[in-house]
């Protein structure tokens, strides 16, 4: 299954690396961000090609990636808390398949997990999301090498 789009929010931590990885990767990407395109490390560059909601509040961008994607891949390193649970609750809200990695507790070898999940829902729109890296120190780069494996 071939992702034809990666969409995220844009914050520092997972939401960039998955930003980072398809462009690297050429795979198109997209995603709404907070009005005033609004992250952690301060404006959003414009060299993701993010569109704004009409809202700063991160909630409502939070929302209308999963809303607007075919499934979404959350990576955490431990629990998922904040704006990370939200996604989760909003992917069920709207029965939107959702797959939770945790790198912390994850026993089964998360690239079969990811490519099996993404084949059996038939995701081409895929949202990424996660902690931002002030709450996760280090979460860009794990995110990063494990999008990379992947969606290569």
């Amino acid at each position: 299954m071939k992702i034809e789009k990666l969409v995220s929010g844009g914050q520092t931590g997972v939401d960039r690396a998955g930003l980072d990885i398809a462009l690297e990767l050429g795979i198109p990407s997209g995603g709404w961000c907070p009005k005033g395109r609004w992250a952690e490390d301060g404006a959003i560059s414009d060299r993701y090609p993010l569109k704004e909601t009409p809202s700063a509040d991160v909630a409502q961008r939070t929302e209308w990636n999963v809303r607007d994607s075919d499934g979404t891949l959350v990576i955490t390193h431990g629990p998922s808390v904040g704006g990370t649970a939200l996604t989760i609750e909003l992917a069920r809200r709207y029965h939107k398949p959702h797959l939770h990695i945790d790198l912390k507790q994850t026993k089964e070898q998360p690239l079969k997990l990811i490519a099996a999940w993404l084949s059996s829902n038939h995701i081409r729109v895929l949202n990424v999301a996660g902690p931002r890296e002030s709450t996760t120190p280090g979460i860009y780069e794990k995110a990063r090498m494990l999008l990379l494996q992947a969606l290569h």
